[in-house]
């Protein structure tokens, strides 16, 4: 039986993404990308709703690996190597290889992926996660937290709001 992981990218606020949906403060530097990488070799299948999966679909645009940072390059074999399932009732068609296009996320399918496949299935999008964490699918975390602060606000993570909070908590 696999696991299905949620691994994800966020701001020390919490967030994946700042107000205007970019996430380019969330790059990880080569060695951080490497040490995911080595994580991901046991992902077979990556569940993603739709943005998320247009997001990611830019690994299968890469040119010609050999002239990459191997750290890049090392990671784009790894997911077009994987299947990719897309949960989207408004996607139309498919842009990359290995990837099938499910409209409903069927909490029955899922744990029947679990049980029959022998490599891990990776879950990706908060969205998509959410639904499977309320399931009670996912069986491990993998939480990379970026060294910034989006400062939007409401916070998902219950902080207060950066321009609500006194500049000097003392004075309190």
């Amino acid at each position: 039986m696999s696991k299905l992981i949620y691994s994800m990218i966020a701001s020390l606020d919490g967030y994946v993404a700042d107000e205007s949906g970019n996430f380019g403060w969330a790059e990880p530097d080569a060695s951080v990308h490497a040490f995911i990488n080595d994580l991901e070799r046991s992902v077979g299948t990556y569940l993603y709703g739709r943005r998320m999966y247009e997001v990611m679909s830019w690994w299968e645009t890469l040119g010609d690996l050999s002239e990459l940072p191997p750290h890049i390059a090392d990671f784009a074999t790894l997911w077009r190597a994987a299947d990719k399932v897309v949960y989207s009732s408004t996607l139309s068609g498919i842009s990359t290889s290995r990837t099938r296009i499910e409209r409903d996320f069927d909490v029955a399918a899922v744990q029947r992926m679990k049980a029959e496949s022998e490599r891990d299935i990776s879950i990706g999008g908060p969205t998509l996660a959410s639904a499977a964490m309320a399931a009670g699918l996912v069986d491990e975390y993998q939480l990379f937290v970026a060294p910034v602060i989006v400062l939007v606000s409401p916070c998902p993570c219950g902080m207060p709001d950066p321009s609500q909070v006194a500049s000097d908590p003392a004075a309190e």
